[in-house]
């Protein structure tokens, strides 16, 4: 079984009862409109589905789930920090789980806390923690004023310090510290790759070259202090260099590769930079010989808890692929071509893509996954794409679709064809209904997507 499936039972293990008593919300819906969805018992079946996975990745649940505080010390899934090896203990929280974590953070720890920031793009209410709000997907000159904050802050460590960090999705946008070019320089690049459909791999490799925090650059900058890192991942095969461009693990990729990928996709010509440098990251292992990085949250976790509902509703449930890549309509025409026995769930977890044409509409991967899918659809069957952040690049997290939304589509003179020529998901699930509305979930773990056959 592979190392994350292992870690998924074993955290599942501990946080499942946790989540019972602790998350006073999952009685309730965490799907805003579940009531406007769940118009057949299949759909009300996919939905309740869904939000298993939702509850199964809450942040604050899997910190304190995770970390745990004696009289003797701190403890960091099992292993124990005594209060004797350190004198100051300070908290950084990067990306859209970061105010979460601070909060359970703060509940834990309190009065052991010398100080903290967390940047999301959320703010948060600390006592011992200081809240900034950031942009995503893009950098921005806020994003920037706040990770200086977070250099002042870790500058004059010792040996004697301890840093807890939790790092998450968003985080490569929102931990922004360009070397030596605009924080517009930085978006036309990421815009640039970013459209090209390039994978998550190859745009981190480019962010981490072109930056002064990023590719284990905060390790060496907290250096000599003991850092422990909580790292929920967003990527597919959860590579801890790729969450969040890796700013506490020793980046293996290379200058080299950078340029590789800043040439392939003609980067230079295209943003019209003829002069941008790309630097090389930490290699020595003395900056990383005091850090451990622990991967507590993943895909597979939401999807386990999926798989374990579906059986619950009398489904046969498997988990497909948790790393699914590729485009995003090609995916969702494939997997509503499958041949299905009844009562059959299947599951994916990833990150697709999207070819973005010139000026483009509104709607991101999981709307385009489920419209790509639409038309193929058979009866009995829903098709359901779903962010685990709650924003499918639009205030909706996601959409789901049957054959009669499809035909609800047809009868208003909706093309679906039409809407993915322009990347306009977002507008064809608003006149034919479908969208997923959660809001920000406070979790990061990439993408959800299922098949469900009556």
């Amino acid at each position: 079984m592979p190392s994350d499936k292992r870690l998924a039972v074993f955290f599942r293990a501990i946080w499942f009862c946790r989540f019972c008593w602790y998350n006073k919300t999952t009685m309730e819906h965490i799907i805003k409109n579940y009531g406007e969805n769940a118009t057949t018992p299949l759909r009300r079946d996919a939905l309740d589905i869904l939000e298993a996975g939702y509850n199964a990745i809450l942040t604050k649940a899997a910190i304190h789930g995770t970390v745990d505080k004696n009289e003797r010390g701190i403890l960091v899934s099992g292993e124990n920090i005594p209060f004797s090896g350190f004198e100051r203990l300070f908290i950084v929280a990067i990306g859209k789980c970061a105010v979460d974590a601070g909060l359970a953070l703060e509940e834990i720890l309190g009065e052991h806390i010398t100080d903290g920031i967390v940047l999301d793009m959320k703010p948060g209410r600390f006592n011992r923690i200081r809240s900034f709000v950031g942009t995503h997907p893009y950098p921005s000159t806020q994003n920037v004023a706040a990770v200086k904050e977070i250099v002042s802050m870790l500058s004059k460590l010792t040996e004697r310090d301890l840093v807890i960090t939790v790092i998450s999705g968003g985080g490569s946008s929102l931990l922004s510290l360009p070397h030596e070019i605009s924080t517009d320089d930085l978006t036309k690049i990421t815009r640039e790759i970013m459209d090209k459909s390039a994978p998550i791999s190859e745009l981190n490799i480019v962010r981490k070259h072109l930056s002064d925090i990023q590719g284990g650059q905060l390790a060496k900058l907290a250096y000599p202090a003991k850092m422990v890192s909580l790292i929920f991942s967003d990527v597919p095969g959860n590579d801890l260099a790729t969450i969040a461009s890796g700013p506490t693990v020793r980046d293996e990729s290379t200058r080299e590769e950078a340029e590789s990928i800043l040439a392939k996709y003609d980067i230079r010509t295209v943003c019209g930079m003829s002069e941008l440098e790309t630097i090389e990251t930490p290699k020595d292992k003395k900056y990383f010989a005091n850090v451990k990085n622990h991967l507590i949250v993943t895909n597979v976790i939401a999807l386990e808890a999926m798989k374990k509902k579906a059986e619950e509703l009398g489904y046969k449930a498997r988990i497909e692929n948790d790393r699914i890549q590729g485009v995003a309509r090609e995916f969702g025409e494939e997997l509503a071509k499958k041949e299905l026995s009844p009562k059959t769930c299947l599951l994916y977890g990833g990150e697709t893509t999207v070819h973005v044409v010139a000026n483009p509409g509104v709607g991101g991967r999981n709307q385009e996954f489920v419209l790509g899918g639409l038309p193929h659809l058979k009866e009995g069957t829903v098709l359901v794409g779903a962010s685990s952040d709650g924003k499918d690049y639009s205030d909706a997290g996601g959409a789901m679709g049957d054959k009669e939304l499809f035909e609800k589509g047809i009868a208003a003179g909706l093309k679906s064809e039409d809407f993915l020529a322009t990347n306009n998901s977002f507008e064809y699930f608003k006149q034919t209904g479908g969208h997923i509305h959660t809001g920000p979930t406070g979790a990061n773990v990439a993408d959800l997507y299922f098949i469900l056959k009556s």
